[in-house]
Order: C-alpha cells, then sequence, then structure tokens
C-alpha cells in the first residue's frame, strides 16, 4: 500500500499518497453529511484531479475514499 493515514479526529480523516503527491479525505459536514475530496498533483504542467462527493453515512464516504485509494496508488 503506498497510502498513509495523515490525520484522523473527529471531523477529518486524511491519506497521503508515498509520494506526497495526492490525498484523499473524509470530512464531517455541519448538516451530519460527509464529503470525499480526492486531490492529484500531476506531473505535466498545469493538470492536476480533483474530484468530491458527498454522502449521508459515514460507511460510505470511507468506502468512497478506498476506492479512489486503490485506484490511483502506485505500481
Amino acid at each position: 500500500m503506498n497510502w498513509t493515514l495523515g490525520r484522523e479526529d473527529d471531523v477529518i480523516t486524511e491519506w497521503e499518497r508515498s509520494d506526497g503527491y495526492a490525498t484523499v479525505r473524509v470530512r464531517e459536514r455541519a448538516d451530519g453529511g460527509f464529503v470525499v475530496r480526492l486531490d492529484i498533483m500531476e506531473q505535466a504542467a498545469d493538470e492536476s484531479t480533483y474530484e468530491r462527493e458527498r454522502y449521508d453515512a459515514r460507511e460510505a464516504a470511507l468506502d468512497r475514499a478506498a476506492e479512489w485509494r486503490t485506484a490511483h496508488d502506485l505500481e
């Protein structure tokens, strides 16, 4: 696995990829929902990947975060 857990508290859980160019974050919203965010800095000039999705349940958000980490793992 090329991801490490960088932060985990009552509001935010965040993983960082070993190269430092990607993070996946699950954040609890004030309304009780959850946001999952994928942020990848690509090597090409002016390129990046940023995705954000909202979920009602924490487990669904954590499942999506795991999918993104698997999809964007380093070889």
